[in-house]
């Protein structure tokens, strides 16, 4: 399960990541690096999670022209990440470009492709903020929507909230990656003191729930992260997955 884990490093700077690769890596493989990191520090907090042998998941949701996105994600297989993504609604152009560059690229450089996925709907989103922007589908119907054009142009898989993977499971099979975020402890698990009034997910779900209804891999941040003992919470995660 500790191949199944990704750990978020939602953090402002280089020595915060440092402290948390070091105490983590001893029980996870991935960690994923979003804008607030990767804005602040660049390509040198990828190199330091590759020294420690661990594989970087680069969550920047392109999401521009197509020749734009070509390029950056160009530059992001060159970095030698094991997965990056993309905003599905940028369309299929744009995506279709990303997993054909990223292909190329690594069969360029001789290196293993980068998987590219597809952001689907931000966790933040409820069925009224969709309709608040214009969207008038049903939010699952709309998820449903977005993966499907991901896979028919070659992506690898999808990012979408715990909520939706039964169904698209059942409707996409089961070689299609399948990575959530929004997860969040049980209550009978470590308490939730370490949330904030910045815990803006609404689409939700517990370790165990998520694995449950068929995610590959799960993202979790803040309930490790800003933990007063990141490897006990990054340990009760995996318990509550072996579970």
């Amino acid at each position: 399960m500790k191949n199944q884990l990704i750990i978020s490093l939602d953090v402002p700077d280089l020595r915060t990541a440092q402290r948390l690769v070091d105490e983590l890596s001893p029980l996870v493989e991935i960690f994923k690096v979003g804008s607030q990191l990767f804005t602040a520090e660049g390509a040198k907090v990828v190199s330091l999670i590759h020294k420690k042998r661990k594989r970087v998941f680069l969550d920047l949701k392109f999401y521009d022209i197509p020749h734009t996105v070509g390029e950056a994600v160009r530059a992001a297989t060159r970095l030698g990440v094991f997965m990056f993504n993309v905003h599905s609604i940028g369309g299929l152009e744009m995506m279709k470009t990303a997993a054909e560059v990223g292909r190329k690229e690594a069969e360029r450089l001789g290196i293993k492709k980068p998987f590219v996925l597809a952001v689907t709907l931000l966790t933040n989103f409820t069925q009224q903020a969709l309709e608040e922007i214009g969207i008038k589908k049903d939010l699952n119907d709309y998820v449903l929507f977005l993966a499907q054009q991901s896979k028919q142009v070659g992506l690898d898989g999808i990012i979408a909230s715990p909520r939706e993977l039964r169904f698209l499971r059942d409707k996409l099979g089961k070689h299609f990656i399948m990575v959530t975020p929004g997860i969040r402890l049980s209550v009978n698990s470590l308490q939730s003191t370490v949330y904030s009034q910045y815990d803006d997910q609404k689409r939700v779900a517990t370790p165990r729930e998520a694995i449950k209804r068929g995610a590959d891999y799960i993202v979790v941040g803040r309930p490790i992260i800003s933990a007063p003992f990141p490897a006990k919470a990054a340990k009760q995660i995996i318990k509550e997955m072996e579970g």
